[in-house]
């Protein structure tokens, strides 16, 4: 199951692709998120980090690894948790439209489950991810809001 959205920021490309890329930052632009310590690394390639996060009333903890780093414009993070995984994938892109220049960040999230839980994610989850999606978003605009 994915999610997807895509938003402006009043920030340069390089400011917005640090402040995502650096995972740590989760506390500050994911509202699910309570706590976020990178375990290895130099934040690029194979860094690794440990992640609780609260969704639907339940606390879970994933560890992530940096699979995709391209500064200032790529960057993918893949959680797991069992058997379920999570990927955060973003693109920067600059947006000259915006005095002192602006971002343009697509943002994207999937989700792979077991089995059973596969077959019932699109009518137990796809709601509250949605809207975990669109409170995300609204955090980071929050967080990078202003220049």
């Amino acid at each position: 199951m994915d999610v997807e959205r895509t938003f402006h920021l009043p920030r340069p490309v390089e400011e917005v692709f640090a402040y995502l890329s650096d995972f740590e930052n989760t506390e500050h632009w994911d509202p699910g998120t309570i706590e976020t310590t990178r375990l290895s690394g130099d934040g690029g390639m194979g860094t690794r980090y440990a992640n609780r996060s609260r969704f639907m009333g339940r606390t879970v903890a994933l560890e992530y690894e940096t699979v995709g780093y391209d500064p200032p414009t790529f960057f993918a993070c893949r959680g797991v948790n069992g058997r379920t995984t999570a990927t955060d994938v973003m693109t920067f892109t600059p947006d000259d439209s915006v005095e002192g220049g602006g971002t343009q960040v697509h943002y994207r999230a999937q989700f792979e489950f077991p089995f059973l839980l596969h077959a019932l994610a699109p009518l137990v989850l796809k709601r509250p991810i949605e809207r975990l999606a669109d409170e995300t978003i609204e955090q980071i605009q929050r967080a990078l809001g202003r220049p």
